[in-house]
């Protein structure tokens, strides 16, 4: 019962357009999807913004990129090159520095997605864990991101002339730089899905600090607050 206390108090703040809290704009008659259209609008920007940032990705906590399994292939040549640690450094900075580029490219792409966002269920969730709305945005766009940051990576790759990158690559048998732009965009993707969740994750937490009313309203309705 007090489940379905929470959904007819929510569905009634949806339905009338409650005004806004303190220092918020009035936002009238928001449906379900606008709620996670925003929540997901508010969240992806949040996360681009940090992550095409200098050392966006290294200095994040969530979306710092190991090395790629690639580089971890076996061959007398890349075990004698990756034996130093500080090698290792260099060329995961270098990769994390590199994906920043990437991320650029997949920030109108997620925003597109977002606004064209068919949601079947958004009372489940505005409803559901910390990172929902993300996993099922993710979802919704499957390999979309990877697709289109590896053309991207590649020619920063090949712009870059980095020696710890060539070297890299170069130790590798069968390996040229098209298949560590795939690599690298497959770590970036994951990368960014985990900042933006954590970035929802954080929203859901402190829905104040997005200054939206009915945002902040649903939010706090739906966790029964």
């Amino acid at each position: 019962m007090q489940a379905v206390g929470r959904r007819a108090v929510l569905a009634g703040f949806l339905a009338t357009g409650v005004m806004a809290l303190p220092g918020c704009t009035t936002i009238g008659r928001p449906s379900y999807t606008d709620i996670i259209e925003n929540l997901l609008m508010l969240s992806s920007q949040r996360a681009f913004a940090r992550l095409t940032q200098p050392d966006g990705f290294w200095d994040s906590q969530v979306a710092r990129i190991n090395m790629p399994v690639l580089f971890g292939r076996p061959g007398s040549v890349a075990q004698k090159v990756f034996r130093s640690p500080l090698f290792k450094e260099k060329l995961q900075r270098e990769l994390n520095r590199i994906a920043e580029d990437g991320a650029r490219v997949a920030a109108p792409i997620v925003y597109d997605a977002v606004r064209s966002l068919t949601v079947t269920d958004a009372l489940a969730l505005l409803r559901g864990g910390d990172t929902s709305a993300t996993t099922f945005l993710r979802q919704s766009m499957g390999s979309g991101l990877v697709n289109a940051m590896i053309p991207e990576l590649d020619r920063v790759m090949r712009m870059a002339e980095d020696p710890i990158l060539n070297t890299a690559v170069n130790a590798l048998t069968g390996v040229n730089m098209a298949d560590a732009a795939h690599a690298l965009a497959l770590e970036a993707d994951n990368a960014i899905w985990y900042e933006i969740g954590a970035q929802e994750a954080d929203i859901r937490a402190h829905p104040e600090s997005t200054n939206d009313g009915a945002l902040i309203a649903a939010l706090k309705l739906a966790k029964g607050i």
